[in-house]
């Protein structure tokens, strides 16, 4: 029997989150409990917020339903595991659309993971190796995890980093936001030793830790980290800015997109649309992606863009027909 009710809840809870429905008999005998206190404790979750539906009937059934909001969850060690193995996963390369969101959740993880559960993600993620894409670096989830914490607890970082030229040195920052653009990660914080604001490529930090030493967080010059970002980028001579109209409407080129490339403008009467933004990215892997839209697109520039893509569909056309005459 289950004397304490705060663990007794817990159990009951763990149960319901399980997708089927539970007679109250049978929670009277997991919890060791009479059916009135398998009641009171029904009530009780649902002070707290979660929607547990009672179904009418001889031994009457209780189930955990969707609600307005998430309620807290609780997992046992093979579900902590397998979702904090995920998440490392898809933190380590950048996924578009939820890598913000998967290294907040990593983060809130691991910090609650008792010791033996952190050393059976680590052994698995170990011992497997992700088939990717190769458009983008690989990051530790580690590194994602400490830098999260310390955007979200407002904690100063320090950390070795190495900029492109091969530079290396100390950093101790503000941490501000992570910022994925599809392909890489960038922390955007306020640099102590150089009294600026500036922006790391996650993928060049090593070492990070946090100090221990809270801050209250500055005002950014651009409002949003990712618009400063974007203005770091364009004053950086490895980046360009390109010019591309697409036969095509701009939600269609929009959804085959990155949207970290910018937002594609009606041209016209909204059968075609411009896009305009700035890359850092070899012109290379912008003309592949560029081809990728799926429909007709004429580059107006930069020049190196332009004469990559003519290179490209030219080796691309030469290599149909050589298949269709082989």
């Amino acid at each position: 029997m289950t004397t304490d009710t705060p663990a007794r809840l817990l159990t009951l809870l763990s149960l319901l989150q399980t997708p089927r429905e539970w007679p109250g008999g049978e929670l009277s005998e997991r919890l060791g409990v009479s059916r009135r206190t398998v009641r009171r404790d029904i009530d009780r979750l649902r002070e707290l917020g979660y929607p547990v539906q009672a179904t009418m009937g001889a031994d009457g059934g209780y189930r955990l339903v969707a609600g307005k909001a998430m309620p807290p969850l609780v997992l046992d060690d093979e579900e902590a595991v397998a979702i904090a193995v995920g998440l490392r996963a898809g933190a380590g390369h950048a996924v578009e659309g939820v890598e913000e969101a998967s290294v907040r959740a990593l983060a809130k993880l691991e910090q609650v993971l008792p010791s033996r559960l952190r050393h059976r993600v680590s052994t698995l993620q170990a011992a497997t190796t992700p088939l990717t894409s190769g458009d983008g670096a690989s990051i530790a989830p580690e590194t994602l995890t400490v830098m999260a914490s310390g955007v979200a607890g407002h904690e100063r970082l320090r950390f070795a980093y190495r900029s492109g030229d091969g530079t290396e040195s100390r950093r101790l920052v503000e941490p501000y936001r992570l910022v994925s653009t599809g392909r890489r990660w960038y922390l955007v914080a306020y640099d102590l030793d150089r009294d600026d604001w500036r922006t790391f490529r996650v993928d060049r930090v090593s070492e990070p830790f946090a100090t221990g030493a809270r801050f209250a967080p500055r005002e950014l010059p651009t409002g949003s980290a990712a618009e400063y970002l974007r203005q770091s980028m364009r004053r950086r001579q490895e980046t360009y800015e390109f010019s591309v109209t697409f036969a095509a409407p701009a939600e269609f080129v929009a959804a085959r997109l990155p949207g970290w490339l910018g937002v594609p403008e009606p041209v016209g009467d909204g059968g075609r649309c411009r896009l305009r933004g700035v890359s850092g990215d070899a012109v290379e892997w912008m003309a592949v992606r560029l081809a990728m839209a799926g429909c007709e697109f004429v580059v107006e520039s930069p020049e190196e863009l332009v004469r990559c893509v003519g290179e490209l569909g030219g080796r691309l056309s030469r290599a149909s027909t050589g298949a269709s005459g082989g």
